[in-house]
C-alpha cells in the first residue's frame, strides 16, 4: 500500500516538473515556496540558537553564584584548625587555674577570641554539624570507631572527636564521631 502511495507520489511529481517548464506561475509558485521553507528553517535555527545562549548565559550565572558563594571555603577550612586549636586550649583549663586572677585573664582573652571567630563564622555561613545524638549521616559525619552501648540506639554518634562544619550547603569539614553499637 505504501508503495503504490510512494509510486503516485513520484508520478504526480513527474507531471507536476513536466508541466511547471512550460508554466512559468508554477515555477514561481514552487520558488517562492522553497523560499518560505528556507526562511522557515533559518527562523527555526535562529530561535534553537537564542534559546541555547540564554541557557548558557544562565548556566554561566549560577555558576558565577555558586563560585562567589563558595569562594571562601578554602579559608574557612584553614581558620578551622585555630578554631580546634582555640577549643582544646580551653577544654584543657582545669577549675584551678580558671580561680587564678592572672590566668583567667588570659583565659577571658581566649574566649573572647574563641566567640569572635564563632560569630565571624555564623556571618559568612559556616555552621557547626550537630552530631551527638544523631543517627550518622555519611554525608555529614565519618565515624571513627564503634562503641558497645546499651544507652543509645545503634548507629547513634555518642562521641564526637572532631567538630564538623558546613558552609551554606556545602560540607566543609566532616565531624568524626564515634558510634553506638550493640553490646557483645
Amino acid at each position: 500500500m505504501i508503495e503504490k502511495e510512494d509510486e503516485l507520489h513520484e508520478e504526480a511529481e513527474e507531471i507536476r516538473r513536466e508541466t511547471a517548464e512550460d508554466s512559468p506561475e508554477l515555477a514561481e509558485h514552487d520558488r517562492l515556496a522553497e523560499l518560505e521553507k528556507a526562511v522557515e528553517d533559518a527562523n527555526n535555527k535562529a530561535l534553537y540558537a537564542a534559546a541555547e545562549i540564554q541557557n548558557v548565559r544562565r548556566r554561566l550565572e549560577a555558576e558565577k553564584q555558586q563560585a562567589a558563594a563558595y569562594a571562601s571555603a578554602t579559608f574557612a577550612r584553614d581558620m578551622l584548625a585555630i578554631k580546634d586549636h582555640l577549643d582544646r586550649a580551653l577544654a584543657a583549663v582545669n577549675e584551678e587555674l580558671r580561680s587564678d586572677t592572672l590566668a583567667s585573664s588570659f583565659l577571658a582573652g581566649i574566649e573572647s577570641t574563641s566567640r569572635e571567630l564563632n560569630a565571624i563564622f555564623t556571618r559568612n555561613g559556616v555552621t557547626r554539624i550537630e552530631s551527638v545524638g544523631h543517627s550518622l549521616d555519611p554525608h555529614k559525619h565519618q565515624a571513627m570507631m564503634e562503641i558497645p552501648s546499651d544507652e543509645a540506639e545503634p548507629g547513634t554518634i555518642v562521641q564526637e572527636m572532631q567538630a564538623g562544619y558546613m558552609l551554606k550547603e556545602r560540607l566543609l569539614r566532616p565531624a568524626l564521631v564515634a558510634v553506638a553499637k550493640t553490646p557483645n
